[in-house]
C-alpha cells in the first residue's frame, strides 16, 4: 500500500469535501466530507452499510477521489478496519454540528472506509493543477 505524501495530506486536510467514485469510470460520484487522522484518509456513509455509495465502495474496492482540479486513483478499504483512535474526535473538530450524522450513529461508524492511493503518481499526475 503506497501512503500519502505530504503534500497529499495537506491537500486533503485543507479541503471541506472530496468526491469519491467507487469502481470504473462512468460511475456517479458522490461528495463526501473527510478526515486524515494518522496519515490515513477516512469518510463516512451517514446512513449507514445500506448507502448506495457505500455498497458500490464495498464492491469495486477501487474508484478515484476528485478535489477541486485534483484526481486521484485510490483503493477502498471497508472490511477489517480498526476504528483510528480519534477519528470520531476529528469528524467533530471539521465539521461542528454537523458532523454529529457522521460519528454519532452505529450505522455511520459501521460505514467507515479507508481511502489509500493505488499507486505511485505517474508523470500524468504532475501535470495536475494543485500536485
Amino acid at each position: 500500500m503506497t501512503a500519502w505524501t505530504p503534500e497529499d495530506r495537506t491537500l486533503l486536510t485543507d479541503a471541506y469535501s472530496l468526491v469519491l467514485t467507487a469502481g470504473d469510470a462512468g460511475q456517479p460520484g458522490v461528495e463526501v466530507g473527510m478526515v486524515v487522522v494518522d496519515g490515513a484518509l477516512h469518510v463516512r456513509a451517514y446512513r449507514g452499510v445500506r448507502s448506495h455509495w457505500y455498497r458500490a465502495a464495498r464492491q469495486y474496492g477501487h474508484g478515484t477521489i476528485r478535489v477541486g482540479a485534483v484526481r486521484r486513483d485510490v483503493l477502498l478499504t471497508t472490511d477489517g478496519l480498526e476504528p483510528a483512535a480519534g477519528l470520531d474526535a476529528a469528524f467533530r473538530a471539521k465539521y461542528g454540528p454537523v458532523a454529529e450524522a457522521l460519528v454519532a450513529s452505529p450505522e455511520a461508524r459501521a460505514a467507515t472506509i479507508r481511502i489509500d492511493p493505488a499507486s505511485a503518481r505517474s508523470p500524468e499526475d504532475f501535470s495536475l493543477p494543485g500536485w
